[in-house]
């Protein structure tokens, strides 16, 4: 009876290796190996740079006495493994610092901070006469995704998280399509199984699906990649001091566009400034104030498909709140990568590291925000 047993437990494990060793599985394989998404993976993935072609270094604020983050606030700094934590005043760096091996030249990942920048590369698209207008069809470029119950689906539709797609933001699910996109190697393939399920326009519903379909049309537009259309409409032009790395499905393969640019706190900081800039820097647009004003102004015609609440936080992949009585728009990653650009104080601030809080505010926002923000107050005041 043990020899049947033991028999049967070997044969199984044989056929779960082979089923794990098949084409289609080398996603989950992958996903076995690592498994946890992590800030360092450039180093696991195929990467495609995007060129600095024009640095400009930050200047510094000139202070008497340093500035120092609240020492009541360091235990919970260090509680999510902050890697960097930055604030910009009035277009000087007035403070940074650093933890770990990290420094002003580290690449980090963005996370979900790149659905931001795809979302400025649309905008970019959109003032050059790439793109038509946001109220264009999707099937324009993506003939399947058409329409459901006579609603057309747009790129305001994509842009606004309300597409109405059968994609399940499932992060602790290792067969999930949010996992196969982040381990797998053809995002092209994975994006054809997207389908229409509900009315577009109507709900929001987080996915990072949708900035993917965004990406595609955006290639499809541009006749480039999104790293070099990234580079020469925003990354050359804002100043960055580093190339950065946009990772790959594959070598020569697609950016995982929702998410992946791999960059460090000064340069992120740009993105921040652009947004207090109006879409300028220095004396050259980068993306047009119109398109930056509706990319930062909440969705409020959309109702949240988790409150049924309007849509007050949320514009075109771009996030946004109150802090103290002042408006705050940002950019977010899932383990706590922030850039807030806070208009009232012309102030930016950045923070990088390996987790954020797992509890929630009334309005449903990691409380870990509130720790970032209550340091650069405090410290600025």
């Amino acid at each position: 009876m043990k020899r049947k047993i033991t028999i049967a437990i070997l044969a199984l494990l044989t056929a779960l290796f082979f089923w794990l060793m098949t084409p289609q599985n080398h996603y989950l394989r992958r996903a076995l190996r690592y498994q946890t998404p992590n800030i360092d993976d450039y180093t696991i993935f195929e990467n495609r740079v995007v060129k600095a072609g024009n640095p400009q270094p930050w200047g510094f604020e000139k202070r008497e006495v340093p500035l120092s983050i609240p020492e009541r606030l360091m235990p919970d700094f260090e509680k999510y493994k902050t890697v960097a934590y930055l604030i910009v005043r009035d277009g000087n760096i007035c403070f940074e610092r650093y933890w770990e091996d990290y420094g002003p030249a580290s690449l980090s990942n963005s996370f979900s901070m790149a659905k931001s920048i795809v979302s400025l590369l649309v905008g970019c698209a959109l003032d050059e006469g790439k793109i038509g207008s946001v109220d264009q069809p999707v099937s324009d470029y993506l003939p399947w995704l058409t329409s459901f119950d006579g609603v057309t689906l747009t790129l305001k539709d994509l842009l606004t998280m309300s597409a109405g797609v059968d994609w399940q933001e499932e992060y602790a699910s290792a067969t999930s399509i949010t996992t196969k996109a982040y381990y797998g190697d053809n995002l092209p393939a994975l994006m054809q199984q997207v389908q229409l399920v509900s009315k577009p326009g109507q709900t929001y519903y987080y996915q990072s699906g949708v900035t993917q379909l965004l990406a595609q049309i955006l290639t499809m537009a541009t006749g480039k990649t999104l790293s070099d259309y990234a580079s020469e409409k925003l990354w050359t032009p804002m100043g960055a001091e580093h190339d950065a790395l946009w990772m790959l499905d594959k070598k020569e393969g697609v950016e995982k566009a929702y998410c992946c640019f791999n960059s460090n706190a000064r340069d992120f900081a740009r993105f921040g400034q652009l947004m207090l800039n109006g879409g300028r820097w220095n004396d050259s647009v980068v993306v047009s104030e119109k398109y930056l004003t509706e990319a930062t102004t909440a969705a409020s015609w959309l109702k949240d498909a988790k409150t049924g609440k309007p849509v007050d936080f949320y514009g075109y992949q771009f996030w946004r709140m109150k802090f103290r009585g002042d408006d705050v728009l940002y950019m977010r990653g899932i383990y706590g990568q922030y850039v807030f650009a806070v208009p009232a104080k012309n102030m930016v601030v950045v923070r990088l590291g390996h987790l954020r809080s797992d509890e929630r505010t009334e309005d449903n926002l990691p409380t870990d925000i509130l720790l970032w923000l209550e340091a650069a107050w405090e410290m600025v005041k």
